[in-house]
């Protein structure tokens, strides 16, 4: 494998980490409604467990408040039990065609637990990105035996850990971004 390809698929990868990241945050509840919130929890529906985001449409008419339109009302009571059970701390209420999820406010004993679970998830892919540079630090030394010269193989390594730094630095910029969206009343 060529300097170049290493490079780019640990780029990938890395990218993909952060991207990961992003996505985690987005179910963390912040006291404003997200469709992301509830949107992978699932349910069962004709013995599948398949996303709420597949069985109905979620909007958010007001800053605290979301609301599920179920394409089949059959299953109303269904998506409640699997929101309420969700561990998000939501109570659904439904009319029997849409379901309405208030988004209570956060205490600061909350907000203080879900920074701790956002430094977690943070450092989750901060070793994800190490372990990838860890990874193509090996395929760069696999491949050095093949004619490089010393300062070729120091430049190629400070290539990768500058790449690395970047992107550590992508992950600390979100995870600020989204204590300070937590901590912020």
């Amino acid at each position: 494998m060529a300097n170049e390809e290493v490079l780019n698929a640990m780029k990938a990868k890395m990218e993909k980490s952060v991207e990961l990241l992003r996505k985690d945050f987005a179910s963390i509840r912040t006291g404003r409604a997200n469709p992301a919130l509830i949107e992978d929890l699932k349910v069962e529906y004709y013995g599948t467990p398949t996303p709420i985001n597949q069985l109905g449409n979620i909007t958010v008419p007001e800053p605290r408040l979301l609301v599920l339109s179920p394409y089949d009302k059959s299953i109303i009571k269904d998506i409640e039990k699997a929101i309420q059970a969700s561990g998000l701390g939501l109570t659904p209420t439904n009319d029997g065609s849409v379901i309405r999820i208030a988004i209570p406010e956060l205490t600061g004993e909350r907000r203080k637990e879900l920074a701790k679970l956002v430094k977690a998830k943070s450092e989750e892919k901060k070793v994800a990105v190490r372990n990838i540079r860890r990874d193509a630090m090996e395929d760069i030394k696999k491949h050095h035996s093949e004619g490089k010269s010393q300062d070729e193989l120091k430049n190629l390594q400070d290539q990768v850990q500058k790449v690395t730094d970047s992107y550590i630095d992508k992950i600390s910029a979100v995870t600020s971004e989204k204590e300070k969206e937590i901590t912020t009343v």
